[in-house]
């Protein structure tokens, strides 16, 4: 089989499945190469063979796009969707009404669009400059990361930055998470090629959340950190530290991130504004080591920014008026209300559960009897984090920043039924 007769069933086949649906963009022709170790004829082949079969169409100077739906299976009555039934969601981690201005935000948005000059071209790979000038002061002041601006990449999402890295790295082979719970970039690293381990001893690359190392929201000890460093420097290993919920750290002392403690030699740093203002707002970035942006430099030409250019120049004068330091107070406020006022719900309506709060106060750890398979809780409107069942005991996680502080009482009610029929 010719080689782009491969590349066509690869991509024919994520499109009929549904991985790439109608309206999606194809990845570039570049970045397909890149990802599949193929020549430039070939994917130009595979794809004009998608387009010539209706799959995809090609839009000048922006890419191909999707055009094919996968037909919906028929049935005599379409069941109603369990997420359309959610009332009080405790899993995902969104953000409630109260806790972002939006007013403010559509401000710096307009401010934006009155650039004109800017809105006429295309983003950089690497993220508006001015943006990531800022960026280099928010994070040393945090964080303590040390860079400068020219090894910053901003994207829309770790999702994002983490594809840029799979093809800076690809001379690495191995990659470890510490759970199996980051379904996404798993996925990603192995369609890259790389074999996932849940170890990191042996890793070429260390992927790690330290300040949310599991589900309710532990924090990686110093200890720990310092022992990860030194590893990682012993046998050459990178380091991908998404600093996520590092803002959230309530119960526990701040702790350095592995970049400081590193010296930022072999640590890639990664940081996101969707928990500091609201998920919509898909802006995050990463601070590459030097050998990795020298390389990122000299093949920028194979990426296109993802972030919108408007919110990046927003956020821009956003954090550079000081208003990210406030709205940072002011959710660490919020969200720790919230979590303590389900915490003394649980405790008063469910005396006989175990409970507690996470480490880093966004999460309540639940323990409690119970009978079921798990499947009562959506059925009975509210979605929770279930990590284990077993000898009639579940194991939960609730994070209660999605529902109204004026809900919380009923969602805490819900629970208790559930757990009484299950």
């Amino acid at each position: 089989m010719k080689k782009y007769i491969e590349v066509y069933e690869y991509y024919k086949s994520l499109i009929i499945k549904g991985q790439y649906q109608s309206g999606d963009k194809m990845p570039s022709i570049r970045k397909a190469c890149e990802v599949l170790s193929v020549s430039k004829t070939t994917v130009q082949n595979a794809y004009f063979e998608l387009q010539a079969d209706g799959y995809i169409i090609s839009q000048p100077q922006s890419g191909y796009y999707v055009t094919y739906s996968a037909p919906r299976k028929t049935q005599s009555a379409e069941p109603e969707k369990v997420e359309d039934k959610i009332k009080y969601d405790l899993k995902s981690g969104d953000a409630d009404s109260e806790s972002f201005d939006l007013k403010l935000w559509q401000r710096y948005i307009k401010s934006a669009l009155r650039q004109k000059e800017r809105m006429l071209s295309y983003g950089c790979a690497e993220g508006e400059e001015d943006l990531r000038q800022v960026l280099s002061h928010y994070i040393r002041d945090k964080r303590n990361v040390e860079t400068s601006p020219d090894r910053i990449i901003v994207g829309a999402g770790v999702q994002a930055l983490l594809s840029i890295l799979c093809v800076l790295t690809k001379d690495r082979k191995t990659v470890s998470f510490p759970t199996e719970s980051f379904v996404q970039g798993i996925s990603l690293f192995e369609s890259s090629g790389y074999k996932v381990r849940t170890r990191y001893k042996d890793a070429d690359i260390i992927y790690v959340s330290p300040s949310h190392m599991t589900s309710y929201g532990d924090v990686m000890p110093i200890k720990r950190r310092l022992e990860l460093v030194k590893h990682s420097k012993e046998i050459g290993s990178l380091i991908i530290e998404d600093d996520f919920d590092s803002d959230f750290l309530y119960q526990s002392k701040p702790t350095p991130s592995l970049y400081a403690l590193a010296g930022g030699e072999n640590v890639i740093y990664m940081g996101s504004f969707s928990n500091v203002l609201i998920p919509g707002i898909r802006i995050s970035y990463m601070v590459l080591t030097q050998e990795l942006a020298i390389k990122f430099d000299k093949m920028k030409d194979c990426f296109a920014q993802t972030a919108s250019k408007t919110e990046q120049i927003a956020l821009c004068g956003y954090i550079r008026d000081g208003h990210i330091a406030s709205q940072t107070r002011k959710i660490r406020r919020h969200y720790t209300a919230k979590a303590k006022q389900m915490f003394g719900e649980i405790k008063s309506q469910i005396p006989s559960a175990k409970v507690r709060l996470s480490e880093n106060g966004l999460a309540i750890k639940l323990e409690a009897e119970y009978s079921g398979d798990g499947s009562e809780f959506e059925k009975n409107g509210v979605s929770v984090y279930i990590y284990n069942i077993d000898k009639g005991v579940v194991e939960m996680a609730l994070i209660p920043s999605a529902v109204e502080s004026a809900d919380i009482e009923k969602a805490v009610a819900v629970i208790k039924a559930t757990l009484g029929a299950g």
